[in-house]
């Protein structure tokens, strides 16, 4: 259909602008028939890739294979050895997962199946950017509230509460467990981290043993919430498990918290530290950007259970809220008497005085994304996806789930994710989808979550803290309690099985 043909002009002079209209109403035809079209292959993308992936070769034993395996091993040594080579992770993983499909490309394009591997990569750019979406909002929120200082309030608010260290222990990882749960792992131990360094500056014995402790804590509450950890968080929009059966693995999940931390308390000093003030000021809105938060994630959940829509499109609507809220900002701006402080000696921050500092930017905090993590999620995402239509995970399901048994499997699965990043690990079992129970499901996304706390290279939250309290804080001081951490994994698997019997 061309709308552009019941145009009549009789002047010549207008037939330039006639022109150019019928080519704008060619282009419009163009776009939304493309609308259409894309509109159309979601809605039977499931089918089409059910009926495309029967026609996937298996190169499990084909020369192009084992090269796509030796280009993966390589990326991820990469990866691992990414302090010492200041190499940014996402950098080896992305030329990675390029090379793999372009190998798979070129052998479906000599067997004639070209849209095959199509379809597959297609199905798997679709997964990254459900999660990507949603992972841009929940971490332009967190900027933003960090932008408006209300992270700086609750640090400053802990240090001046004159607690014990044994106290500040305890206080510091109960709440970097529920902060955790709504934030991701490495922001919210961070936070905590600053807190023990903070008052603990002359204590190191106290400071290594907190972050070891943070570290448990801040992963244990990412397991049963799946906005507290990207496992969890993409067995959800998978739609395996429906957002609030997530909180049955809360008592797992604080078994998995308490228990080392009880063990770990006795080795915290008696005494008090040096009182410390500091003074915080949050700045305009911090709160209702809170409260927006919530609003946001709720939601996102009614979107995903009530609507069956995409959760990513509900956390979409939500990031409005903040837009909206902050052009409410931008037009109601004033120059404002708070002051922003250094949250631990109270002096006045260096941008505190300035005008533009104070002035809210909804996409300064979108420029301001871990985007290096962000693209290494893209990489692992493809490259895992490659794996499978290779049909390496085919065979590792038949092993794990069919050989050891899901129980085994899925316990297995947590310490695999404390020497290899549980992303990929978690990214493999769902490209698997081996026939599980829901407790068992549940049980995988548990391990994945809290398996990263038995090794401080295990999980985000460690490596990040290893160079935050560098020197305090090693590899070695959280390997000394890797025994009471294992204790505590056992003990959440444990009390999965009992509390969540009949779910298996």
């Amino acid at each position: 259909m061309n709308l552009g043909t019941d145009i009549e002009n009789d002047d010549p002079k207008a037939g330039n602008s006639t022109t150019e209209m019928e080519d704008c109403m060619k282009d419009l035809n163009k776009v939304l028939l493309g609308s259409l079209a894309g509109a159309g292959l979601m809605l039977f993308s499931t089918n089409v890739l059910a009926e495309t992936l029967s026609q996937a070769l298996d190169l499990s034993g084909h020369w192009v294979g084992f090269l796509c395996i030796g280009i993966f091993t390589i990326a991820y040594l990469f990866v691992v050895l990414e302090e010492v080579l200041e190499l940014r992770k996402s950098k080896p993983m992305m030329l990675a997962a390029a090379l793999i499909w372009v190998a798979i490309a070129l052998v479906y394009k000599h067997q004639g199946l070209s849209s095959v591997a199509e379809t597959a990569i297609r199905h798997d750019v679709l997964d990254y950017g459900e999660l990507l979406l949603f992972l841009i909002v929940s971490i332009a929120y967190i900027n933003a509230m960090e932008e408006r200082r209300v992270f700086d309030s609750l640090r400053a608010w802990l240090v001046n509460r004159g607690l014990s260290y044994r106290q500040l222990f305890w206080v510091t990882g109960i709440l970097a467990f529920f902060i955790s749960s709504v934030s991701n792992n490495m922001t919210t131990a961070m936070l905590m981290c600053a807190v023990v360094m903070a008052v603990g500056k002359d204590n190191p014995k106290f400071v290594g043993v907190s972050c070891v402790n943070t570290v448990v804590a801040a992963n244990a509450g990412g397991a049963f919430c799946p906005f507290g950890d990207i496992t969890t968080l993409m067995v959800w929009q998978k739609g395996i498990i429906e957002f609030w059966t997530f909180f049955k693995l809360f008592v797992p999940s604080v078994v998995n918290f308490l228990i080392p931390a009880a063990i770990m308390h006795f080795a915290i000093p008696k005494t008090q530290p040096a009182p410390i003030h500091a003074k915080v000021v949050t700045r305009r809105g911090a709160k209702r950007i809170v409260v927006l938060f919530l609003l946001t994630v709720l939601t996102a959940v009614g979107f995903q259970n009530s609507l069956q829509l995409p959760a990513a499109v509900g956390m979409m609507a939500g990031l409005t809220y903040l837009q909206l809220f902050g052009y409410f900002l931008h037009i109601t701006h004033r120059d404002e008497p708070e002051l922003g402080l250094d949250p631990m000696s109270g002096e006045e921050a260096p941008d505190a005085g300035s005008e533009d500092s104070l002035r809210f930017d909804v996409f300064h905090h979108l420029a301001r994304m871990e985007w290096d993590t962000l693209l290494f999620f893209y990489g692992v995402v493809l490259c895992v996806g490659g794996m499978n239509f290779l049909g390496y995970l085919k065979h590792l399901s038949v092993f794990l789930y069919g050989e050891l048994g899901a129980t085994p499997a899925n316990v297995l699965v947590g310490v695999i994710s404390a020497l290899i990043d549980n992303i990929p690990v978690m990214f493999a079992i769902l490209a698997m989808r081996p026939e599980m129970s829901e407790g068992q499901w549940l049980l995988v996304t548990l391990t994945a979550g809290v398996g990263g706390s038995l090794l401080s290279v295990g999980s985000a939250a460690g490596v990040a803290l290893m160079g935050q309290a560098k020197g305090l804080y090693t590899f070695m001081t959280h390997l000394k309690w890797a025994p009471v951490i294992a204790l505590g994994y056992l003990g959440s698997v444990g009390v999965h099985f009992l509390m969540n019997a009949a779910l298996f």
